[in-house]
């Protein structure tokens, strides 16, 4: 009878954070992982999260969970592969802390991955990046903060989960100015950026007015923006530029992770 809490609690503080020193990044998508399969657990099993038991997490629960991702959530093949790599990941490490458990640890390791066609990455043109920028009402201030942030995007080239965890203190906007951040495998980034985009983002500091360590691009509830959020405004946004009088169509925005 062993309990699941304890064992996830010290897979993030022990394996993830102590041992492996895995990026803030890393630990972001694990918990998502984990949190998407809990609210499964809870649904399926009608057992509350502190309640689940190890073996609940079988490899027949898990493989209904990736066909989950996949008919109920509309993931693709490569977000259910980076699903299943964080669930391998804490049954390796069960495999060690509850060598009992070893024969459904392999089952569930057992688990292959998902084979998908790897497309090109296509790209916007000139006039489609403007209807795309042009999409926001800068009326309102959603808008301008959506206006801002894709301009930001469109410039920088930071990734979405830089973008999302972009806080005032990584921006220069004075002489020289720039950002900088930390991206996908602790990589620190500095890209300078053009005046127009400094100008924007100037207007928004203004506006915002919040401390250094505050998100630069909030959500509603003054946090900062989700992954899931910051791709549907875009998506919003896209829908608006393929309308527009401009008569350019925002074709598959790339947002990579």
């Amino acid at each position: 009878m062993t309990i699941l809490a304890p064992l996830l609690e010290t897979f993030f503080t022990e394996r993830l954070l102590r041992q492996r020193r895995a990026s803030a990044h890393t630990v972001a998508a694990y918990r998502d992982t984990f949190r998407v399969l809990l609210r499964f657990a809870q649904t399926q099993l009608s057992k509350a999260p502190s309640d689940l038991l190890l073996g609940d997490l079988d490899a027949p629960f898990i493989g209904a969970f990736l066909d989950h991702l996949e008919t109920q959530r509309r993931n693709s093949a490569r977000t259910r592969n980076a699903r299943l790599a964080a669930i391998r990941s804490f049954f390796r490490y069960v495999a060690i802390q509850e060598p009992a458990h070893g024969s459904m640890v392999q089952r569930v390791l057992s688990i292959p991955k998902k084979r998908f066609e790897r497309n090109l990455v296509p790209f916007l043109t000139r006039p489609e990046v403007e209807a795309l920028l042009q999409a926001p009402d800068q009326a309102t201030w959603l808008g301008r903060r959506d206006h801002a942030l894709m301009l930001l995007a469109v410039q920088s080239g930071l990734r979405l989960c830089e973008l999302t965890g972009l806080r005032w203190e990584n921006l220069v906007l004075g002489h020289g100015a720039h950002v900088r951040c930390y991206g996908k495998g602790r990589k620190e980034r500095c890209t300078p950026l053009t005046a127009q985009v400094t100008t924007v983002l100037r207007a928004w500091l203004r506006e915002h007015k919040g401390a250094s360590t505050d998100p630069v691009f909030l959500s509603l509830r003054g946090g900062p923006l989700s992954p899931d959020a910051l791709e549907r405004l875009v998506a919003k946004h896209a829908a608006v530029a393929r309308k527009s009088a401009l008569h350019c169509v925002a074709r598959n925005l790339p947002l990579m992770y």
